[in-house]
């Protein structure tokens, strides 16, 4: 079955930067639009960026923009989260998604997606 794994979180300071990795096994990843979300201890889960199929449309929750950057790599099968200037607010869970989209350049940014991963903590101290 469809394998979304993702790697790279940890423990950072403030100010500090992280870059996430996901890496998609099992699907024809360049059909895939993927997503980033989040869920804080005694929250609920929460978009925090979207990259479209070619990777050419992009969207972010208001929270991260201008410190997150979504990318991927059609050819690794991988998609990217380069976090910067990390707050502890941003102290979360950290999920990739996967979802079929027929557009090339449309993201989506509900958690309508189907396929998920099993998550990479990160932690912002102060």
């Amino acid at each position: 079955q469809v394998q979304l794994v993702e790697s790279g979180g940890g423990l950072v300071q403030a100010g500090g930067s992280l870059r996430l990795s996901c890496a998609a096994s099992r699907l024809t990843f360049n059909n895939y639009a993927m997503g980033w979300f989040r869920q804080a201890p005694g929250k609920e889960r929460e978009f925090v960026a979207a990259l479209s199929r070619s990777g050419g449309t992009t969207g972010y929750a208001d929270s991260v923009k201008a410190r997150f950057t979504i990318s991927r790599d059609n050819a690794k099968n991988t998609v990217y989260l380069q976090m910067n200037s990390l707050k502890p607010e941003d102290t979360a869970v950290y999920y990739c998604a996967g979802k079929l989209s027929l557009y090339s350049d449309r993201v989506y940014t509900s958690d309508s997606y189907v396929y998920w991963g099993q998550g990479t903590q990160v932690t912002v101290s102060s």
